[in-house]
C-alpha cells in the first residue's frame, strides 16, 4: 500500500474520480437525455425528491413536464400507461447508489481526516452523535412543512430550496454542517488565541446546539399551528424500550458471547442502541401508533422494511398479525445486525487502521439513527 502511494497520489486520484463521475453522468444526460437523465436520474433519484416534497403520492415525467397526482390509483394508471413514476421514498436501485456514494464519500472523508490528523481516538465517534439525530430531525422539518402547505400554511422552505432536507440531499446538507462543526472546533483547539484543550469538546456542544434549535423549532410548531401536534409519550416509549432491549441484549452478549465486544467496547453499545431505536420506532409506528393515541399509523419507507412485512403478512395468519402485529420481525434483524457489525470490529481492526475503523463505525451508526430517529420524531409531532 504504501509502494502504491508513493507512485499515486490518493488523494489527487480521489479528486481525478469524482471528477470523471460527474463528467460521465452530465455527458449522459446531455447525450441521451430521456434514458439517462428521464430513466434513471430522475426516475429513481430526483423524482421521488420532487414527490416527497409536494406531499403527493407520485410523480409522474413526460415530455419533460411533471405533474403530480395525489391517489394511488392515478399512480397505478400511469404506470400502466408506461409513464415514468416516481414515488416518495427509496427503491433498491436508489440504496444501491446511494451506498456507492456513500462508501466513495467515506474515502475522501478518510483523506481529509489523516490530513488533518483527526479522527484516531473514540472521543471523535462519541462528539458526532448529536450530528446523527440532527439528521433526521431535519427531515421531520420538510415533513412539517408537507403538513403546513395541506392545510394552506405557509412552510418555512419551499421547493426545491426543500430538497436540501429531503433523502439523500440531506445527507449533503447534514455533511456540510458536520464538516463546518468539525473544521471550526480544530481551528479553536488549535488556535492559540483560545484556551480549548481539546476538538471533541466544541464539536459536541456545536451538535447540541443545532440538534436542540431543529427540536425547539419543530415544538414551536407544535405549539403554534394545527396539522404539527405532540405526542410526549411515542419519545418516551421508544427511548425507553430502545434503552432497555439494548442493555438486555448487551449484557448477554457480555455474559456468553463477549468476544463480540472486545474491539469496540462503548461503542459496540451504542452501535446496538442507535439500530435497535431504528427497530423500535419502525414497530411503534408500524403496528401501534393508534394504540397508544397518535392519529394514524406509519407504513415503510424503505424496501428492507416492506419486504420484511410483506413476508411476515405471507408467512403468519391474519389472525396473529392482527394481534401482534407486522413489523416486529424488522427489530430483530436490526439487533442481529448490529451484533453481526460489532463483532467484525475487532481489536486488530483498531489496532492496524484506527481512524477508518472509527469513521465507518460512524456510518454505520448513522445509517440506523438517522431513519429512526426521523420515525421517532415524525410520530411524536403526528405528521
Amino acid at each position: 500500500m504504501a509502494a502504491i502511494e508513493r507512485r499515486i497520489d490518493p488523494v489527487r486520484a480521489w479528486v481525478l474520480a469524482a471528477i470523471a463521475g460527474v463528467v460521465a453522468l452530465v455527458g449522459g444526460v446531455l447525450a441521451f437525455p430521456r434514458a439517462v437523465y428521464d430513466r434513471f436520474v430522475w426516475h429513481y433519484f430526483w423524482g421521488p425528491v420532487h414527490a416527497d416534497a409536494a406531499g403527493s403520492q407520485c410523480a409522474v415525467r413526460a415530455g419533460g413536464a411533471v405533474r403530480l397526482l395525489d391517489s394511488a390509483s392515478a399512480c397505478a394508471a400511469a404506470v400502466s400507461r408506461g409513464a415514468i413514476v416516481a414515488e416518495p421514498g427509496y427503491t433498491l436501485v436508489s440504496e444501491a447508489g446511494y451506498a456507492l456514494i456513500l462508501l466513495f464519500m467515506l474515502i475522501g472523508v478518510w483523506f481529509m481526516l489523516r490530513r488533518l490528523e483527526l479522527g484516531g481516538d473514540r472521543a471523535f465517534f462519541f462528539a458526532l452523535l448529536p450530528f446523527m439525530f440532527l439528521g433526521g430531525a431535519l427531515r421531520v422539518v420538510e415533513d412539517a412543512n408537507v403538513a403546513l402547505a395541506s392545510e394552506g400554511g405557509v412552510p418555512a422552505i419551499s421547493y426545491p430550496w426543500s430538497a436540501i432536507v429531503i433523502s439523500p440531499v440531506i445527507y449533503f446538507t447534514v455533511f456540510a454542517i458536520t464538516l463546518g462543526a468539525v473544521l471550526g472546533s480544530v481551528w479553536l483547539a488549535r488556535s492559540e488565541r483560545f484556551d480549548v484543550a481539546e476538538y471533541s469538546r466544541p464539536l459536541l456542544a456545536s451538535g447540541i446546539v443545532v440538534l436542540s434549535l431543529t427540536i425547539a423549532y419543530l415544538v414551536a410548531l407544535a405549539i403554534g399551528t394545527v396539522p404539527v401536534e405532540l405526542y410526549p409519550q411515542l419519545p418516551a416509549l421508544v427511548l425507553g424500550l430502545t434503552t432497555g432491549i439494548s442493555l438486555l441484549v448487551w449484557a448477554g452478549v457480555r455474559r456468553f458471547a463477549p468476544e463480540i465486544t472486545y474491539g469496540t467496547e462503548s461503542i459496540g453499545f451504542v452501535i446496538l442502541w442507535g439500530h435497535t431505536l431504528d427497530g423500535v420506532a419502525n414497530v411503534i409506528a408500524s403496528d401501534w401508533a393508534l394504540a397508544i393515541g397518535l392519529p394514524f399509523e406509519y407504513s415503510a419507507k424503505h424496501p428492507v422494511n416492506r419486504f420484511i412485512i410483506d413476508a411476515t403478512q405471507g408467512v403468519l395468519p391474519p389472525s396473529l398479525t392482527a394481534t401482534i402485529g407486522t413489523a416486529w420481525p424488522f427489530l430483530f434483524v436490526k439487533i442481529v445486525a448490529a451484533l453481526a457489525v460489532v463483532w467484525l470490529f475487532d481489536e486488530t481492526i483498531f489496532e492496524e487502521s484506527p481512524r477508518y475503523a472509527i469513521l465507518l463505525l460512524i456510518a454505520i451508526l448513522a445509517v440506523g439513527l438517522g431513519p429512526g430517529t426521523r420515525d421517532m420524531v415524525r410520530a411524536t409531532f403526528g405528521i
